[in-house]
């Protein structure tokens, strides 16, 4: 007979998520996922295996619900520019208010991991397209409504604004100045004009 789980799944994955959210994959140990998670090793393994699969869990849960979050915002009826706008100036207001100072997970995995972590770079890569296809489709909806002159790329442009979203939050992790971030998001904003 099998035996029943002690803990929640759900629950420890959130806790394991906010635990690498804010150390990062390399600072994160295995003693450090024990104690924060208050499960045994074993646990940790056969419910979710190694601290590299763990790690691409708690990715993957960060990044469903910040993706879907940016794809609602942009897809909503009626006008199309006003949200991106708000979207950009709710990135710069998060990233300089971040009290925890964490920056984006995304963010925070591309530098990490990106480079040498295939699984990493392929899930980073996806939200970043999620993101970029959200932006192009919003942009492309607001030329085809009047809102966004016809000489502009919204492609070109979504990419600069993906661009601007991620730097905001390495700025935000390392030095959240506030003025420095609305600054370079009305400045950003302004391209759109």
């Amino acid at each position: 007979m099998a035996r029943t789980k002690e803990f929640d799944p759900d629950a420890v994955l959130q806790k394991a998520m906010e635990l690498f959210w804010e150390r990062g994959y390399e600072a994160t140990s295995m003693a450090d996922l024990v104690d924060h998670l208050g499960i045994a090793r074993a646990s940790i393994y056969a419910t979710f295996g190694g601290k590299h699969d763990l790690y691409l869990k708690a990715y993957e849960r960060y990044v469903q619900s910040r993706d879907r979050g940016v794809v609602e915002t942009l897809s909503q009826p009626g006008p199309a520019l006003p949200a991106v706008r708000a979207l950009v100036r709710a990135y710069a207001d998060e990233s300089a208010t971040d009290p925890h100072r964490r920056g984006c997970m995304v963010v925070n995995t591309a530098v990490e991991l990106g480079g040498r972590d295939p699984q990493a770079a392929r899930r980073v890569e996806a939200s970043w397209d999620i993101v970029e296809t959200a932006l192009t489709s919003a942009l492309t909806r607001a030329r085809a409504q009047g809102e966004l002159s016809a000489d502009k790329d919204p492609r070109a442009l979504a990419r600069f604004l993906l661009v601007l979203l991620q730097g905001m939050r390495v700025l935000g992790r390392a030095h959240p100045d506030p003025a420095r971030l609305r600054d370079a998001a009305e400045q950003a904003l302004a391209a759109l004009d």
